[in-house]
């Protein structure tokens, strides 16, 4: 008995310390939460996840900058679950990946501050959807944080997932001027990191 249960800890010891068990299980439980609360049919409607700063998720009293991508994540979860995303992909045989993120820090949010996490799909192209997610605090209602997220999807279109949902197609938004900026930035990176792999190739010729 005290050998299994000694086994018992040490694997769930090799596990904790290879793997963020904890991302998982929170990840898990988000997505059950989020499958037991009303569907939203706007596929570009806003969603509110409420959340506070505790003490693992802070450094110098306030929240960690990699914390706010991490709530992302969850947030996400929730989105796609809400409004049908997920139930698309896995009918489309497709998946999605993080192709770019960015984030602007304004105000900290401090150990113990409650805010909410407002997330929304802005628009989409041939491949990607963009979203935006907004940490406004509830003591005063700022915007401590703002992220644009660029989602890409893989073997299948963001067209085709829309039309898997609502059964017709659907009139791409247009894009607001501050999301092109980025979009823009995006594109000119990617030529000059292709531009620099041919000439390393080059040289290596």
């Amino acid at each position: 008995m005290e050998d299994t249960l000694l086994w018992i800890l040490g694997v769930l010891l090799l596990l904790f310390c290879s793997v963020d068990v904890w991302y998982y299980i929170r990840g898990v439980v988000v997505v059950v939460r989020a499958w037991f609360l009303s569907p939203v049919f706007d596929i570009t409607g806003e969603q509110t996840a409420g959340g506070r700063v505790l003490l693992h998720d802070v450094d110098l009293c306030h929240m960690n900058n990699a914390r706010y991508l991490r709530e992302c994540d969850f947030a996400r979860l929730s989105l796609y679950t809400r409004n049908g995303v997920f139930k698309a992909l896995r009918a489309l045989g497709a998946n999605m990946v993080v192709g770019a993120s960015t984030i602007r820090y304004r105000r900290p949010l401090c150990v113990g501050e409650a805010f909410e996490l407002r997330s929304r799909i802005i628009t989409w192209d041939d491949k990607s959807f963009y979203l935006e997610q907004r940490f406004v605090s509830c003591k005063d209602g700022m915007v401590s944080a703002v992220m644009f997220c660029k989602q890409n999807v893989l073997r299948s279109s963001p067209d085709k997932i829309l039309q898997f949902l609502c059964k017709r197609k659907v009139e791409v938004p247009e894009f607001p001027e501050d999301l092109q900026h980025w979009i823009n930035f995006i594109s000119a990176s990617s030529k000059a990191l292709r531009g620099e792999c041919q000439l390393d190739n080059r040289k290596n010729e």
